[in-house]
Formats: structure tokens, sequence, C-alpha cells
């Protein structure tokens, strides 16, 4: 078996970010596969989620350790969640590989970018510190949440780290950070393995690309999220999912003109938050001595 060296490098870089910023790995290694690499969207998705699989444990167990797991909510999420994916992948299964198909899987995945991305910085926008020490759980509203992430993964690979952490702050606006994060990557995982088993079902899975991923992304994940406690990844996420909502532009066919707009509103949009951001901590230091 031959693996792709320039691939694992990627991959490797992907899994540091993700270790970094939070920021989804659907969001960073599908795009990195189609637009770099020239992988076919299907083929991408498909290897993306069960790479996802090695790649999730990590952060759940730092999460875990440090009680930032709501379990209540995992188990609501989690009945919605799975059957979700399930379906997700049957439905990518069912749209076929031929050209034409290919191009509406990419229409869908760029579509898919472009909320995580507009809810990732709108999140970014209205973050507060506000914290609360017990949640009342909404179980039937929560389920649908993650009944909808679930089928977006499955279809798209991209979903678990942002439309559901947005959906979930929507419904529980008093919720730690922490403990937002820390309760969306518990229940990605069992999510995760429901897509991972729907896609060996209903799709073709290029293992060899699989490993690549793998192999260069888990150990930098490991690291991204070691360093990740000794460091402020706050910029570098706003950047990365500038990014990403570019990739999702053009995945949608947006012309050149509209793409050029689009980056120097999203640098101003995210000097204008990085700005807020270090104000706010000027402002808060002298309180705390």
């Amino acid at each position: 078996m031959h693996l792709d060296f320039a691939l694992m490098l990627a991959s490797a870089v992907v899994g540091l970010l993700v270790g970094l910023t939070g920021v989804g790995g659907g969001a960073l290694m599908t795009p990195m596969l189609v637009l770099l690499f020239g992988v076919a969207p299907s083929a991408a998705i498909t290897s993306d989620l069960v790479a996802a699989l090695f790649m999730k444990p990590a952060g759940v167990v730092v999460h875990w350790k440090r009680h930032n797991v709501n379990g209540e909510l995992v188990r609501a999420l989690c009945y919605g969640s799975l059957p979700g994916a399930f379906a997700g992948t049957y439905v990518l299964s069912r749209l076929g590989h031929s050209p034409t198909h290919e191009h509406l899987l990419q229409v869908l995945l760029g579509v898919a970018l472009i909320v995580g991305a507009v809810s990732i910085l709108a999140r970014a926008l209205r973050q507060t510190h506000v914290t609360s020490r017990e949640l009342v759980a909404k179980r039937t509203a929560t389920t649908l949440v993650g009944a909808l992430g679930g089928f977006m993964v499955g279809l798209t690979s991209v979903g678990a780290g942002s439309l559901i952490v947005v959906l979930l702050l929507v419904l529980y606006p008093t919720i730690r950070n922490d403990q937002l994060v820390g309760t969306d990557l518990a229940q990605s995982v069992p999510l995760t393995l429901s897509a991972t088993l729907g896609t060996l079902l209903f799709n073709h899975v290029n293992f060899l690309l699989t490993t690549s991923i793998v192999v260069g992304s888990v150990p930098m994940v490991i690291v991204g999220s070691l360093l990740s406690s000794r460091s402020n990844g706050y910029l570098l996420r706003l950047v990365i999912t500038a990014t990403v909502l570019l990739s999702g532009l053009k995945y949608v066919g947006a012309p050149v003109a509209v793409l050029g707009v689009a980056t120097l509103g999203l640098a101003t949009f995210v000097g204008l938050l990085s700005w807020r951001r270090h104000r706010a901590n000027v402002v808060l230091i002298p309180e705390s001595i």
C-alpha cells in the first residue's frame, strides 16, 4: 500500500488547525481534498467521515476529564443525530456518481460550508461571558437539532462542529462555552460512528485515501489540542472560518468579483472582531488584578 505523502502532510496541517481552534474537520478536510487534490466530492465526503471516527475521541477525553460534558444534552442530541446521520449517508449513496450528481453534491457541500461558517461568525459576533451552573434540557428541541445536524454530517460531512453548536447556543444561550464545545464533541463521536457505519454500508470508501488522512491528521489533532490550552486561537479560528466561507462560495459557483468583495468584507469583519476582543481583554485586565 502506497500512501500519498503530500496528502498526509496536508492532513497533518488540517489536524493541527482542528486541534488548535475547534473548527470542525469536515469544514476543512473535505474542501482541501476537493480543491487542492482534485478528489471527487462524494469520495472526499466518505473518506472524511471514516477518518473523523479516529479524530474525534482525543478531544472528548480532554473535555470529559474537565467535566465539560452535559450527559443529558448528549443523550437528547444522539436520539436525533444517530438516525439523522444514517439517513444522510443513504441519501448520499442515492445521489450517484455521475458528473451531474457530483456537481449537485458540490453545491450542497458549498451551502453547508456557507451556513456553518456564517453560523460560527455570528456566534463570535454575539459571544458573551454569561455562565450557567445548571441547564434545563429541552429534550424535543434538542433531539430535532441533533437530527438536522446528523443528516447534514451524513450528507456532506459538515455540521457537527458548526451547525449543531450554533443551534445549541440558540436553545441554551447561557451555556458555558467550554460545556458547549465539550457536549458537542461528546455527541459527535456516536454521530460519527453512525455516519461511518452508513458510509460503509451504502457508499464506496477509498481506504487508501482514508488511511493517508488518518495517518497525517490524528497525531496533529492531539498536538493541536495540547497547544490550544496554552494559546488563544480566537483570531486563527476566525481566519479559518472566513476561509471556509470563501470555499463554500467557490463551491456554489460564485464569480471572481463576488469572491473578491467577500474577501475584503471578511477581512474587515475579522479585523473588527479581533479588535473588539482585544479591547475587551484590555478593559478586563485591571479589574482582575
